[in-house]
């Protein structure tokens, strides 16, 4: 792999051990993957947030870092916390875990990090353009940002992001050539999709089928970027799909190869069966929406439809700080709060312990949620559409 003399000099430790820990580590991750060269990226987002995910060795690792007065070299953000930082008190998540929760901050707060907590970054300041070189850990937010925007990054550790956000690089290999960009499968869309959780388990059942290959849809006749953002993040979590292509929506579609392609179809019949099979619970303790991030459309939406009605269980919507603030200005949070709702920021239900504030059985109408859940939060899960799920909390 070819270095820059600035980047030899690194390696050799002459810009600090840290660096040169950090720096070995792209380094060997480029010799693993057969990189030509370091590229320089645009911007960071860094995953190993949570308390519950890193721990105490975590916690001491950053704050390690923390210590040695190293600042990142371009824009980064975090991936969701364990709790609300804000209202983690009120929303009744454990003291302690509070505290460490905070410690982490404060140690990525030190490093020049964004302290936004969120797996939605394009939805909340941190926007690249089509074709810039990025270097992102959460496997929703590389899968949006590689196949709806047309940015490239590889779905990065936590580790590595942080290397990449210190040095302001990152190794030249995977997603960040055009030729791993291709599609390996035809995807057939033959059955309509209307709600959100509908985009998840067709995510769901693509993903279990490609793994970490890339997937080419036709037959969707139309989505917004939110309801991409969802059928993305399904693929991430139940197989490692990285990028995907739609049939005129997304934007490196018409440019990719399309010949040879094995075919996959997905109607009325796998949807039925892929909501059935997510299903392990009967009647949710608590619903929790915004997974991943609810945008502030999605937050609307909630608040329309709880207008007038009063919960009977508990409903959370987890969005970004940014968007819990936009949605505090336009009255969605009002009108949430009055029904027994709440719009919990900078976490979510995966990365929060969940299982420790009396939960077992959630209702969700993520993919992703309804496949992490079970093993992260020793949660039951009622997977439904959004209407569905406000009817079953709602007296």
């Amino acid at each position: 792999m070819y270095l820059t003399k600035e980047e030899e000099k690194i390696l050799a430790g002459e810009e600090g051990e840290v660096s040169q820990r950090m720096f070995r580590l792209l380094v060997r991750l480029g010799e693993i993957y057969g990189a030509d060269k370091m590229i320089p990226v645009g911007s960071v987002q860094v995953a190993g947030v949570s308390y519950k995910s890193i721990a105490d060795p975590g916690t001491e690792f950053l704050e390690d870092i923390a210590k040695q007065g190293l600042k990142v070299k371009v824009l980064t953000f975090l991936n969701p916390a364990g709790m609300d930082l804000e209202n983690w008190g009120k929303l009744g998540f454990p003291k302690q875990f509070a505290k460490n929760q905070l410690r982490i901050m404060n140690a990525f707060k030190q490093m020049g990090i964004v302290v936004t907590a969120t797996c939605t970054p394009y939805l909340a300041g941190n926007l690249p353009r089509f074709r810039e070189h990025i270097a992102w850990s959460e496997s929703s937010a590389v899968s949006f940002a590689n196949s709806v925007i047309g940015a490239r990054t590889n779905r990065e550790g936590g580790p590595s992001a942080l290397a990449a956000a210190l040095l302001g690089r990152t190794p030249n290999y995977g997603f960040h050539l055009w030729e791993n960009r291709q599609p390996h499968y035809h995807i057939k869309v033959e059955a309509d999709l209307t709600f959100s959780s509908d985009f998840g388990a067709l995510g769901h059942y693509v993903g279990k089928m490609v793994k970490d290959k890339t997937p080419y849809f036709t037959g969707i006749k139309d989505a917004d970027t939110d309801q991409l953002k969802t059928l993305g993040a399904a693929m991430a979590a139940s197989g490692a799909v990285g990028l995907y292509h739609v049939n005129g929506l997304t934007p490196e579609a018409d440019l990719i190869k399309k010949e040879n392609l094995e075919t996959i179809t997905f109607g009325k019949k796998e949807l039925k069966e892929t909501y059935e099979k997510l299903n392990t619970g009967k009647q949710p303790d608590i619903v929790i929406l915004g997974c991943p991030h609810a945008s502030l459309r999605e937050i609307a939406a909630v608040a329309e439809k709880l207008k007038g009605k009063k919960l009977k269980k508990p409903l959370w919507v987890c969005t970004s700080r940014v968007m819990k603030e936009a949605a505090d200005r336009m009255g969605f949070t009002q009108i949430i709060e009055k029904a027994g709702g709440q719009i919990v920021a900078d976490t979510c239900m995966v990365v929060s312990p969940i299982e420790d504030m009396g939960y077992k059985t959630t209702g969700v109408n993520s993919g992703k949620a309804a496949n992490y859940l079970p093993g992260f939060c020793k949660q039951q899960v009622v997977f439904a559409d959004v209407d569905s799920l406000i009817e079953k909390v709602t007296a």
